[in-house]
């Protein structure tokens, strides 16, 4: 009998706090715009270097939540979140403006750290994140349909700035110093015989998959912050309009996390992280050439509904590739920094080009990024990728890896059934006598098995 999943509540919270900044983005930047007579590129600027402050702390923090205490990281993020954000939403100096942002931004960073960290060490960590997504997809479609009702420029910053606040007292149940799992376990095991020595694991798999989920959140983001402007301008909609649009799409979105939770592992990884991406694309150009309500509200709406699907299983992928979190904290960073850079690419592209172009352009991006990303699915996701893989890739040590990091053991097949059938040979002369101080080679179960 299997021991019933808990549902780990405070790292779904975390994991909200850290990723509602990203969520918001397009009405942050707008806002922003409107607010304080920005001009487009100045305001996404702005949006850049909030995530960019975000995309820093991944990378500071990656290596330390162990050590200081995932709790005592989470609560110093959460508060410079809340001060960092509301301090910004309270004034209208620029430059206090940009300096609560990126204080804030860090914060954000801080908070997704832990809970990419925390995730990682989970039983079921594409189920942890699924759920993660879920929550700030929920949270910021509802700020999407009451934001453009008020006026101010810094609504949306102060919503995150509460949601830190209300995430704090679920801190409490976080582990206050090294605390560690049994998957943790068994790699600090395996540093202390030596084969393990503290390296990261596939770390040619985890560059790429790095670098292109750099890439890949640059195309998202380019788009996702000027689709604002794509509503007002190309497609001639109203603010409280597009408001909706963006609501109905992260509705979708949650219908999207729902299907891919519920979905699982049973196509493997890398069909829906390639063919996703593909999606993707055509989505985004879509989009980006939308002139009425009709295009720009499909195209909004098949894409997120996508995206969260496919990001869903890179952060298990990336979770997959070491159960100590660290490469799900590096490529969740290196997606930050492609996030930061995706506002201020999207301006300078729309305002050089003009949206169709920009649209066209981020969608051979990705096109190019989805090869490289479903390669790492293929080769070096960590986990069983399709029923019978494990088999084909080696057998039983595959199978072990599978069952240590926990992937449902459905799709890790038996490895004591033999696919070829056994022929005896018999050999003239004596047989060689057996020496007592050694066992019979046989195979092993992977553990778990019954």
């Amino acid at each position: 009998m299997y021991a019933p999943r808990t549902t780990p509540w405070p790292l779904v919270a975390l994991f909200t706090a850290g990723y509602l900044a990203p969520y918001l983005l397009p009405t942050t930047v707008g806002r922003l715009e409107r607010g304080l007579d920005l001009t487009p590129t100045q305001a996404g600027g702005v949006g850049s270097l909030l995530l960019l402050s975000s995309a820093t702390a991944g990378f500071l923090l990656a290596s330390r939540v162990e050590r200081t205490g995932a709790r005592t990281l989470a609560r110093l993020g959460l508060v410079l979140a809340a001060v960092g954000y509301g301090g910004a939403a309270l004034t209208t100096s620029v430059p206090a403006v940009v300096a609560g942002a990126v204080v804030g931004g860090f914060g954000s960073g801080t908070a997704t750290t832990v809970a990419a960290t925390r995730i990682a060490a989970e039983k079921d960590p594409h189920r942890a994140s699924t759920l993660g997504l879920l929550s700030v997809s929920a949270l910021a479609g509802v700020v999407y349909l009451t934001v453009p009702h008020l006026p101010g420029h810094g609504l949306t910053l102060a919503a995150i700035a509460l949601t830190a606040l209300a995430v704090w007292p679920l801190t409490a149940r976080l582990p206050g110093g090294t605390a560690r799992t049994a998957a943790q376990a068994a790699v600090g095991s395996a540093e202390a015989d030596g084969s393990g020595a503290g390296r990261l694991p596939y770390r040619r798999s985890g560059m790429v998959l790095a670098g292109a989920m750099l890439l890949w959140s640059l195309a998202q983001n380019a788009l996702w912050g000027v689709s604002g402007r794509i509503g007002v301008g190309q497609a001639h909609l109203s603010e409280p309009a597009v408001g909706v649009v963006f609501a109905v799409a992260l509705g979708a979105g949650l219908l999207g996390v729902l299907g891919a939770g519920a979905l699982g592992s049973r196509l493997g990884r890398a069909l829906p992280i390639g063919g996703g991406t593909v999606v993707i694309a055509c989505c985004i150009a879509l989009s980006a050439s939308a002139t009425g309500l009709g295009s720009f509200a499909f195209g909004e709406i098949a894409w997120n509904t996508f995206y969260p699907v496919v990001l869903s299983y890179l952060i298990g992928l990336a979770a997959s590739l070491d159960a100590r979190g660290r490469w799900a904290v590096l490529v969740g960073s290196a997606s930050s920094l492609g996030t930061a850079a995706g506002p201020l690419t999207g301006s300078v592209l729309s305002a050089q080009a003009g949206f169709p172009v920009m649209g066209a352009v981020l969608a051979v991006g990705l096109l190019l990024v989805a090869v490289p990303m479903t390669g790492v699915a293929l080769h070096a996701g960590g986990r069983a990728l399709l029923p019978g893989a494990v088999r084909r890739r080696g057998g039983h040590p595959a199978a072990v890896v599978a069952a240590t990091t926990g992937t449902p053991s459905g799709a890790v097949p038996e490895v004591g059934a033999p696919e070829q059938p056994v022929v005896e040979i018999a050999l003239d002369g004596a047989a060689v006598p057996a020496r007592v101080e050694y066992d019979t080679a046989a195979a092993t179960q992977a553990p778990g098995g019954v």
